[in-house]
């Protein structure tokens, strides 16, 4: 199985906490009353596959900062360097939720439409997409981006949602 992220866009962490807590942890996008805006993105982590995008839209090498991630959730204070203690630790077995910074959204939400198709083309030469067509990454560059200028018009955080 893989690894499921779901992005949206919400006012603060608090309210995501909120949210979260409201729904045992499950993804804000599921459910009959979605609870944020957001993009379904299957297996595209916030660190190196959305980094890629980030990458291809500002036209730069991939780095492991490139996209800036504060965790939400789990609540309970991150594991110390030895890792989590308890198998049933939600550090270990999540889900995650991590607030992205403002610079990947703004970077985002600054893609023209003309220029996704090229943006997905860029993206799809990353190792991690395993030679994905740009055509199949284009609905995925589309949701993102449109998410981002939302997100930006409304003064809100980008947030990703994980789980195994």
């Amino acid at each position: 199985m893989g690894v499921l992220t779901d992005y949206f866009r919400a006012a603060d962490a608090t309210v995501v906490r909120r949210e979260l807590e409201a729904a045992d942890g499950g993804s804000p996008l599921l459910g009959p009353q979605r609870a944020f805006d957001g993009v379904e993105a299957k297996g595209l982590d916030p660190v190196v596959v959305l980094g890629q995008l980030v990458a291809a839209v500002r036209q730069v090498p991939w780095a492991v900062d490139l996209v800036g991630d504060t965790p939400v959730w789990p609540t309970t204070p991150p594991p110390g360097p030895d890792g989590p203690g308890d198998e049933d630790d939600p550090w270990l077995t999540g889900p995650w939720v991590f607030e992205l910074d403002t610079d990947t959204r703004d970077a985002l939400a600054a893609v023209p439409d003309a220029d996704v198709p090229a943006v997905a083309a860029r993206w799809a030469r990353a190792e991690e997409l395993h030679g994905a067509c740009a055509g199949s990454l284009c609905p995925v560059v589309g949701g993102l981006v449109g998410l981002a200028r939302r997100a930006r018009e409304a003064d809100e955080r980008l947030y990703c949602w994980t789980c195994l």
